[in-house]
């Protein structure tokens, strides 16, 4: 309606000016440019943002997770399981010599190997390596070689079973927490690990560090705030993007689960986990100060409540 006025007001000056026979400066018609819709203005709130890792860090505006840095997205894709293999070379190695381990991933859906992954805590790929009497740890970053396939140099200590943990995040897909099994040849006793409650402070490379919980027993199924004290925090820097990593480990070497702190104040830094079974875990945990990586180890058993 407003552009039809605006034609026919020009038009009738126009003719006005013709037949006069003078020439006259018409005064500008003020273009009047209705509001926007009110869901034009400003987010809808029925758009969510969620951490692809956290799923349950959520929030109506964009932003990064509190919890572990990562961008929130909106439109979260359906968790789908990518297949993911582990082999070694040699395919026999030898305990304290050089060998390489090898990741590879492909799609779901064709079995594509995967081209494209999105950085998570500054890498493509991070890698947890557990041996199976559980004094062994190491955190690594495999680096991409070719489509879908990853890999990072070790040294196994000694013979046995070694549980791997592989942390990666394929695009257009859910971030993906895969385990697998390797073999090291030779005689290994193969006991069953016992551990029991070990939450005694720990001296690293430049700090110590000890363990208070909430609750003080850990429950299958319930919430449990892991509160680990810094004994002096000046020069405690984030490492890979976060104030802290963790890895818990049952000590049947079946769950595997990384975690990020919560919550950080001060000399405090705290990781909330949901333990699934009742099982004594191993936690590694690794903080950064002054450029050295801390890494200290505490056991955390589990207890069913009685029904």
């Amino acid at each position: 309606m407003v552009a039809r006025n605006l034609v026919l007001a020009v038009a009738a000056a126009t003719c006005l000016a013709a037949s006069a026979d003078i020439s006259f400066l018409a005064e500008p018609i003020p273009l009047v440019v209705p509001p926007l819709p009110q869901s034009a203005q400003k987010p809808s709130a029925d758009v969510v943002y969620m951490c692809p890792m956290d799923p349950e860090i959520r929030s109506h505006n964009p932003g990064k997770c509190r919890r572990c840095g990562m961008t929130l997205v909106s439109g979260v894709p359906d968790p789908v399981e990518f297949h993911f293999d582990v082999g070694v070379m040699p395919p026999a190695p030898s305990p304290g010599k050089a060998s390489v381990l090898q990741f590879s991933v492909h799609d779901p859906w064709k079995e594509r190997p995967v081209g494209t992954f999105n950085v998570v805590h500054e890498h493509l790929f991070h890698a947890f390596v557990v041996s199976e009497d559980l004094q062994f740890f190491e955190h690594a970053h495999p680096a991409l070689v070719a489509d879908g396939l990853f890999q990072f140099p070790i040294r196994f200590p000694k013979p046995g079973m070694y549980r791997v943990l592989g942390d990666f995040y394929p695009v257009g897909a859910t971030p993906q927490l895969t385990t697998q099994t390797v073999f090291v040849p030779g005689p290994s006793s193969g006991d069953p690990v016992a551990l029991s409650r070990d939450y005694s402070a720990k001296a690293a490379e430049n700090m110590t560090v000890s363990l208070d919980s909430i609750p003080a027993q850990a429950v299958v199924g319930n919430r449990t705030q892991l509160r680990f004290t810094i004994d002096n925090v000046e020069g405690l820097q984030q490492y890979l993007g976060a104030w802290g990593h963790m890895l818990a480990v049952s000590e049947d070497l079946i769950d595997m689960m990384h975690e990020h702190p919560t919550r950080t104040d001060g000399a405090q830094v705290e990781f909330e986990v949901v333990f699934p079974r009742e099982q004594t875990y191993r936690i590694w945990v690794q903080f950064q100060k002054r450029n050295l990586v801390n890494t200290v180890r505490f056991d955390v058993p589990v207890r069913r409540l009685p029904d």
